[in-house]
């Protein structure tokens, strides 16, 4: 199926980044369409507990915050397609996009696909994701404090975040594959320094215990194969991220180091005209849902005034005389 209407954007993604720049595309009577993904709501939805992000002083269940999120750009006009975008051109406008043999035509996109982190997959790690399993120190490492966690992991981000998480508990025990590790000599000195961090190497974690909550996590020497249980209230998995881009190979630059969108200078723009990417998608730093949301609105303004521009180079031109 086709549609002869031209949206004047769509967004797609439905999470912090996408539904806020729904928001605002719909409060400024952009009418914007959400191909939000059957997966909608992002990383949040296998969050429990948030309490960092401003407006909830009482916290908030991660999918209660999307609901609400998704609510408030649905009630300024915002639709929804709650289906997978499949294929995308952006080598033209109007723009095109496919859910199947479904097309949809924009004069504009908001790209905000998000990012997934790896995970381990244990059977185990996905039944106590949010009662003790994380991926995410920044967002939850006040909720162990005084306790002993285990941090999986032995790039950068691993020590960032055992050493972030060394401020809070009592015990971070970093486990490793290997008995060097991948991040930055500067990163891993600093977890070394780091009293309360106990490294456990050439390790892999092969279960996480539990009933409700985390209790303990199972690691695997693999040159003895012996196996131990740690204690542990939280296990935090740093073994990276995934930004959601491989629709857009080919048509978008990419940074070819992370495969994270690459975006211009301090706006949304990607190399093409007309569309914007915003969100964790194009964010390999922050990755927190006030910042997706900020980027969000800052797309939906970048989109609102690209094509204010366009549209008075168009007037121009049919003002301008001919000869």
């Amino acid at each position: 199926m086709s549609t002869n209407d031209v949206r004047e954007v769509i967004v797609i993604g439905g999470a912090a980044a996408g539904y806020t720049a729904a928001l605002y595309a719909a409060r400024a009577n952009m009418n914007p369409l959400v191909i939000e993904g059957v997966n909608w709501g992002g990383q949040l939805m296998i969050t429990s507990d948030v309490e960092n992000y401003p407006g909830y002083p009482g916290g908030v269940l991660g999918p209660e915050m999307m609901q609400d999120f998704r609510k408030q750009a649905e009630r300024f006009g915002a639709e929804f397609v709650t289906d997978d975008v499949t294929k995308v051109d952006f080598s033209e406008r109007p723009f095109r996009v496919w859910v199947g043999d479904d097309e949809y035509r924009a004069e504009s996109v908001i790209v905000a696909t998000g990012a997934n982190a790896r995970q381990l997959g244990l059977d185990s790690e996905r039944t106590l994701q949010g009662r003790g399993v994380s991926y995410c120190a920044v967002c939850d490492a006040a909720f162990f404090r005084d306790k002993e966690v285990v941090v999986v992991g032995g790039g950068d981000s691993a020590m960032e975040e055992a050493t972030f998480l060394a401020k809070f508990a009592s015990k971070v025990t970093l486990v490793h594959r290997r008995d060097v590790f991948r991040a930055s000599q500067i990163m891993t000195d600093r977890a070394k320094a780091t009293e309360r961090i106990e490294f456990v190497l050439d390790s892999v974690v092969e279960e996480v215990r539990g009933e409700g909550v985390v209790t303990g996590v199972v690691v695997r020497n693999v040159k003895t194969d012996e196996r131990t249980e740690l204690p542990a209230d939280g296990l935090f998995v740093a073994i990276g991220h995934d930004p959601n881009t491989e629709l857009f190979k080919g048509q978008l630059e990419l940074d070819p180091e992370t495969g994270y969108l690459v975006t211009r200078g301090k706006t949304t723009e990607t190399n093409v005209p007309g569309v914007f990417a915003a969100g964790d998608v194009q964010d390999d730093v922050y990755r927190q849902a006030v910042t997706a949301a900020g980027s969000g609105c800052m797309a939906a303004l970048d989109a609102e005034r690209w094509l204010a521009a366009e549209r008075g180079k168009l007037l121009d031109a049919l003002a301008a005389p001919r000869s």
